[in-house]
């Protein structure tokens, strides 16, 4: 990913300034040093800063240049594949527990950041529904509110009836809603974090890619270009990227693309019928389907590919198709922007901290949680590399690891697409 990418997206023309960063010096110290300004380094960063440390944040491109800036802008407080009660079978009840309730409160803490900090971010807090395609699914989102509710969080059931109306969707039989999920506009929402963690203090360097880093005595010392960073803290805050010093992190993960599609404005009827109060979907079918408006009422919309070569006009073509049958429409949006990211999935679904050295942690594994998951993992982290006591953390702490056969790991979300589609095919969906 590159600025060139981040400008191919829906966000690019519609956000705010950019806040300024500082040009990088020959030589530079810190209490902690953050590799990364997506969501999650720009969380932490703020977070320590505010705390009174001193925090120099390295950026290899831009804000937002990567999966921060060319996601769909859903805030989802929830894990996309694993259930609340197969956290706990894999954890523990304590254990697991406590990672359910800091998943949970990952949106609320998302939109208040947003208030506290005055983020002209487009955002909406009006609820996340997914619509049940089947009874059989329908059940399982029952019992998956019901452990939700159980945790205190506010997830309901919507019946047939009440899922249509506020849905558009052909298949259709009840949904879940989570009343803390809503969207907003990714890019300005970096930008907003980016501009709070400089206003507490923090220093961003953008075009500074880490080359290198190296234990020296008891700092941690940073290359970038012909400037040396010396840290008594590293956050390693890079997602999927798997160049330079963020290697080790994002070889721990399987790389997913995703492409995106921003349609030109829909009519006020078309706007009324599908989305009447504006709430982001996403439906249960194997080659799901995901729907919102932004705030001129376009519809964002993405999926996935089998084949990478042409699949970015071949797929905006696909998803527009789709749009138009599964929502209804009268005729196939036009599609304005088309875009593609990379999403970190890990391969348990859930997130992990991995410590690289005394004083040196990453954090990654939002699988598709990006917005309200970064949110609380860049908390946890702020807290890990202040001294919490890693008992305590609601995200274990692991020794880094690459994915076994990790190319052909990454081939498999092709044929689960595949799959999918097939699986979709065969039920006449």
């Amino acid at each position: 990913m590159s600025i060139a990418q981040h400008r191919r997206t829906v966000w690019f023309p519609t956000a705010g300034q950019r806040p300024a960063a500082t040009p990088l010096g020959p030589d530079i110290a810190a209490d902690v040093a953050i590799i990364g300004a997506g969501f999650t380094g720009l969380t932490a960063a703020l977070h320590l800063a505010r705390r009174g440390a001193k925090v120099v944040i390295l950026e290899a491109d831009a804000v937002g240049a990567g999966a921060s800036g060319v996601n769909a802008g859903f805030v989802v407080p929830n894990f996309a594949k694993a259930d609340p009660d197969a956290v706990i079978a894999r954890l523990g009840r304590e254990r697991g527990t406590r990672l359910l309730n800091m998943i949970g409160i990952g949106a609320d803490r998302v939109f208040a950041t947003i208030r506290d900090n005055a983020i002209a971010c487009d955002a909406e807090q009006n609820g996340w529904i997914h619509v049940a395609h089947s009874p059989a699914m329908l059940d399982v989102l029952a019992r998956r509110a019901a452990a939700w509710r159980a945790l205190g969080r506010p997830v309901a059931m919507l019946d047939e009836a009440q899922a249509r109306a506020r849905t558009g969707l052909r298949h259709c039989v009840g949904a879940l809603i989570d009343e803390s999920g809503g969207m907003l506009h990714p890019l300005n929402y970096a930008y907003g974090l980016a501009a709070a963690a400089i206003a507490a203090g923090a220093t961003l360097h953008e075009n500074a890619p880490v080359d290198r880093i190296a234990r020296v005595g008891s700092v941690w010392q940073l290359a970038s270009g012909g400037t040396t960073l010396r840290a008594d803290k590293v956050l390693l805050c890079t997602n999927a990227f798997t160049h330079g010093a963020a290697r080790p992190l994002g070889r721990s993960t399987v790389p997913l693309v995703v492409y995106q599609i921003a349609t030109r404005p829909l009519d006020a009827a078309n706007v009324r019928r599908i989305s009447p109060q504006r709430n982001p979907v996403a439906d249960t079918r194997a080659n799901l389907l995901t729907y919102r408006l932004d705030r001129d009422n376009r519809l964002i919309s993405g999926g996935m590919s089998m084949l990478p070569i042409g699949a970015e006009s071949r797929m905006a073509g696909m998803i527009a198709a789709r749009l138009r049958h599964e929502l209804s429409l009268p005729e196939t949006p036009m599609v304005d922007f088309v875009w593609r990211g990379t999403a970190a999935m890990t391969m348990d679904f859930l997130p992990h901290l991995h410590e690289f050295g005394p004083g040196f942690l990453g954090g990654i594994g939002c699988n598709g949680r990006g917005i309200a998951l970064t949110a609380m993992l860049g908390e946890v982290l702020a807290n890990a590399i202040s001294g919490a006591d890693p008992r305590d953390l609601p995200i274990g702490m692991t020794k880094p690891g690459g994915v076994p056969m990790r190319m052909l790991a990454a081939a498999a979300p092709s044929f689960a697409i595949a799959q999918a589609r097939w699986q979709d095919h065969r039920a006449g969906l």
